[in-house]
């Protein structure tokens, strides 16, 4: 999945700042080292939390980020994310491999990749709202 937001990679980290302030307002905790650990806790109303964790795996700068997805009892995906300059914004580019076809299926009919577009549409209108502030 892929997104073009606002602002060349070289912004982008004063946007990851404010987006960790954001996720602070949850129980997490973040180690963005090659080797360094993450874990974010989710939860919305009276719903049950999850918890997300995995490990950092590559960390480059303002260009890419990769991550495992530990919470799944097989094994999740590994997630990378690039980022690249397009005409003056960002191209953002979200990609999990799984670790086998049935592994993507099940996360297919599970429906946990149906809320992709919203989180990029969310995170563009937070970008907007970082850059007016």
């Amino acid at each position: 999945m892929s997104a073009v937001v606002g602002q060349p990679p070289s912004c982008a980290p004063s946007y990851v700042i404010e987006m960790i302030k954001l996720l602070m307002r949850w129980p997490c905790e973040a180690d963005v080292r090659v080797g360094g650990q993450y874990r974010f806790v989710f939860g919305h109303g009276d719903s049950k939390p999850v918890a997300f964790f995995g490990k950092y795996i590559e960390v480059t700068p303002h260009s890419r980020l990769v991550w495992t997805n530990d919470e799944a009892a097989e094994g999740g995906p590994v997630t990378t994310l690039t980022l690249e300059e397009k005409a003056g914004k960002t191209l953002l580019v979200l990609h999990d491999l799984y670790p086998s076809k049935e592994a993507l299926d099940a996360a297919m009919a599970s429906g946990e990749k149906s809320g992709m577009g919203e989180t990029f549409d969310q995170l563009d209108e937070l970008l907007v709202a970082l850059r007016s502030s």
